[in-house]
This record gives structure tokens, sequence and C-alpha cells, in this order.
């Protein structure tokens, strides 16, 4: 259990490290000496917990996935399901995806998929975990007939069709009024698909 959980703590400050050398210098700079200068550790230690940088890459990807998470988990939990629905729709179009995870760090791993099949498996079962969570929420609220919806799968995964999409064309925008003005168009359009035009502040 202890070696276990010391592999676990190494392995998390090595995928941190990773990420924030990332963020300075782009994955395709880096290297495992790169990353045992930043953690003062001997470069054979980054290979003992990770002997590839495919293996580094994926467990990048889970700390991108747990990241994520935070969209759907920030809330406190005693919130009624109809305004942790609201929530969490408005976290969706907001800056809060680039707090918990740096744009460029995301995009640049995800350009990876069309070389590397792994990668594109674990970014398609992010973006499935990130459908089912939002799905989870609609069910739960069409359940205690809170809202009308024939189709939560359905509406969570075009929801995402737009939050996608628009972060891909707002990364292009470098005026915040723009930007503001574009986001709340896209979000507007997702409360639609909920018929929740009322709840938008």
């Amino acid at each position: 259990m202890g070696r276990k959980s010391l592999k676990e703590d190494q392995q998390k400050k090595i995928i941190e490290a990773f990420y924030e050398i990332a963020k300075r210098e782009g994955i395709e700079n880096i290297s495992f000496g790169k990353i045992a200068k930043e953690l003062d550790m001997h470069p054979s230690l980054v290979v003992h917990y990770f002997s590839t940088k495919e293996e580094l890459l994926l467990g990048l990807i889970d700390f991108i996935i747990a990241g994520y998470q935070n969209i759907y988990l920030a809330e406190p939990e005693h919130v009624d399901s109809l305004n942790r629905l609201i929530d969490v729709l408005n976290n969706i179009f907001s800056r809060k995806w680039n707090n918990y995870i740096d744009d460029s760090i995301f995009y640049n791993c995800f350009a990876l998929i069309f070389r590397n099949k792994l990668i594109k498996q674990q970014f398609q079962e992010l973006h499935l975990l990130l459908r089912q969570w939002l799905e989870n929420l609609i069910q739960a609220c069409v359940d205690q007939q809170l809202i009308v919806c024939e189709n939560p799968a359905q509406t969570a995964d075009l929801i995402f069709v737009i939050s996608d999409g628009a972060y891909y064309f707002l990364s292009m925008i470098e005026d915040p009024d723009l930007y503001q003005e574009h986001m709340e168009r896209y979000r507007e359009a997702a409360f639609k698909l909920l018929h929740l035009e009322n709840a938008l502040q």
C-alpha cells in the first residue's frame, strides 16, 4: 500500500512538472531531462515512473480529465439539481475551463490524436465523460420534473458541440468585449436547448 502511494505521488509530481513546462515551452519541446531539472531529480527516476513520452502524455490527459471534472464538482453538493445544472452550464460557457487546464496544453495534446491512436482514444473518452456528466445532471432535473427534455443524451451532446466550436473560435479572438459578446450568444443557445431562457443572468 505504501509503495503504491509513493509511486502515485511521484507520478503526480512528474505530470504536474510536465504540465508546467508544457505551458511555458510547448509539449514538443519537453524532455525527460527538463522534467528532472524542474523537479531537481535524476532523469533515470523520471524514466522509472514513465518509461516513454507516450506514457507521460497519457498521464497528462488523465490530469486534464481530472481538471475538467472541477467544472462539475466545484459546486456545493447541497445545491438542488436545477441550480446545479444552471451553474454547470454557466461554467461550461465561461473562462473557467482555462483556469483548470491551459487552453494551449489542451489543443497541443488534442493535435496528437491524428498521429497516436491511444491518445485519440483517451480524448474520445474525455469527451464522452463530459457529455455523460452533463447528461446525468439533465436527467436528474427531468426525473424531478424541473425541466422538460425529451432526450438528455442528445441535448448534452449538442451543448458540447456548441461549446467545443465556441472555444475553438474564441481562442482566436483578442478583444475581450467581442469575446464576451460571442460567449453570451453561445451560452444563450445552450440554455434555449433546455428551455431555461429565464435562468439566463
